[in-house]
């Protein structure tokens, strides 16, 4: 894995890239590092994966002041020109899909395929259940393995609920670059004023919609409603998947993602041949 450092706007980001092939961005979630994404990579291959870490995460610089979810898809667009790719496949998970949602707005010619997982509109969304949110309001689920064990049922669900040795590999990545409490409470408040409830209908990329059904944070409603709004959408629900379930069932999200990008790259060569 190649791993290296660009600057934007006074921040030194950390950029992480692994594979060879067609490239696909992947964007990380609250709080989230680029080694998080392990899991994940071996069920997408033959490409070239980019990642990044955002500001205050990871191996990221600490922001002074929150940067704003526009202002994530403009870095987003600077890792592409750093990586020298004009346009990739996308994959936006968690408060990542938001950035995603923004990114195709803002430069829709930067995104070939769309990937939101386990992901919502921002504000207008329909909250996770009571007990979720609160453990979401901090990052000290980063920091502490005991709180983590005691609380992934209730904030994540799925296999990461269920299996303790799931949850001690994922403790592990967690821990390995953890997000400073400042930098975290920076992602929270940039987050709280965006919705891209007014512009779904402009995102024109072929999009995949895929969610768990055993989500405590982000019930299914709305995946559904992301779906309805976004012209060329599908929506795509896992039985049985929790909020993780990118990291802690990659093989059969994996799977799931790879089969819709994989389809536009046919289509693409079908074309490219009947051109030639």
């Amino acid at each position: 894995m190649a791993s290296r450092y660009m600057s934007w706007c006074g921040h030194r980001i950390h950029i992480a890239e692994a594979g060879v092939g067609e490239p696909l961005l992947l964007i990380a979630g609250l709080g989230c590092n680029t080694e998080m994404w392990g899991p994940f990579l071996s069920y997408l291959p033959e490409r070239r994966i980019i990642r990044y870490d955002a500001p205050g995460t990871g191996r990221s610089s600490t922001p002074v002041y929150p940067v704003s979810v526009a202002e994530l898809a403009e870095l987003t667009a600077a890792v592409l020109d750093d990586c020298g790719i004009s346009s990739t496949d996308v994959i936006g998970y968690s408060y990542g899909g938001g950035v995603a949602q923004q990114l195709a707005l803002d430069h829709p010619e930067r995104i070939e395929r769309l990937v939101l997982a386990a992901t919502t509109c921002g504000v207008g969304m329909v909250l996770g259940s009571p007990q979720a949110m609160v453990v979401l309001a901090t990052p000290f689920r980063y920091y502490s393995p005991r709180y983590f064990n005691r609380t992934a049922a209730e904030a994540y669900g799925g296999r990461t609920a269920r299996n303790p040795r799931i949850r001690h590999r994922m403790m592990l990545a967690r821990r390995a670059h953890p997000p400073s409490y400042h930098g975290y409470a920076m992602q929270l408040c940039a987050g709280m004023c965006w919705s891209s409830l007014g512009f779904l209908d402009r995102i024109r990329q072929e999009t995949l919609v895929i969610c768990g059904d055993d989500d405590p944070l982000i019930p299914p409603v709305n995946p559904e409603l992301l779906a309805r709004r976004i012209p060329r959408a599908e929506l795509d629900i896992v039985p049985d998947a929790g909020h993780l379930f990118l990291w802690d069932d990659a093989r059969n999200t994996g799977e799931r993602i790879g089969r819709f990008i994989e389809r536009g790259r046919r289509r693409v060569g079908k074309v490219t041949a009947l051109r030639a």
